[in-house]
């Protein structure tokens, strides 16, 4: 099973400031610890949304809209992409942020991701074998790395 776990913005998040040292070494330890244990797929910090975009579509037409985005808690500040046997599992691994995130004051996400067998017969054979290539050329490229 494959979960993301979302580390939801705040106010310093947004600004810009960046993270301490501190947490910097307490991330790296959480990841490796991931990394070790097989679980970790990847994991991601975000620019703020001052950077970023927002794309509407009304009758297929998109628009654009520029950051920043004023609701805060509506914003996302990184994610990590986990694989793990149960949900229960992922939130023991959700249990063991590194305090040092905002100073203990931080608000985690956890959403289970759809697998192909989700889909039902919806998902036909020929979808799920390109879903299959694609993946495989994901992996090639190597863009599942884990980043800070």
């Amino acid at each position: 099973m494959r979960f993301m776990i979302i580390r939801k913005a705040d106010k310093d998040t947004e600004a810009g400031v960046m993270p301490s040292e501190q947490l910097l070494a307490d991330m790296m330890k959480y990841n490796e610890e991931m990394v070790k244990a097989g679980v970790m797929l990847a994991g991601e910090g975000l620019q703020p949304s001052a950077k970023g975009a927002r794309v509407k579509f009304s009758n297929g037409k998109p628009t654009v809209v520029d950051g920043p985005f004023t609701e805060t808690k509506e914003l996302i500040a990184g994610f990590t992409m986990i694989q793990v046997g149960s949900r229960q599992e992922a939130l023991d691994w959700i249990r063991r942020w590194p305090a040092s995130d905002a100073n203990g004051n931080v608000e985690l996400e956890l959403r289970q991701v759809f697998e192909a067998e989700d889909f039902g017969e919806e998902f036909t054979p020929e979808m799920r074998a390109t879903e299959e290539r694609l993946r495989g050329e994901i992996e090639q490229r190597g863009s599942g790395a884990m980043k800070l």
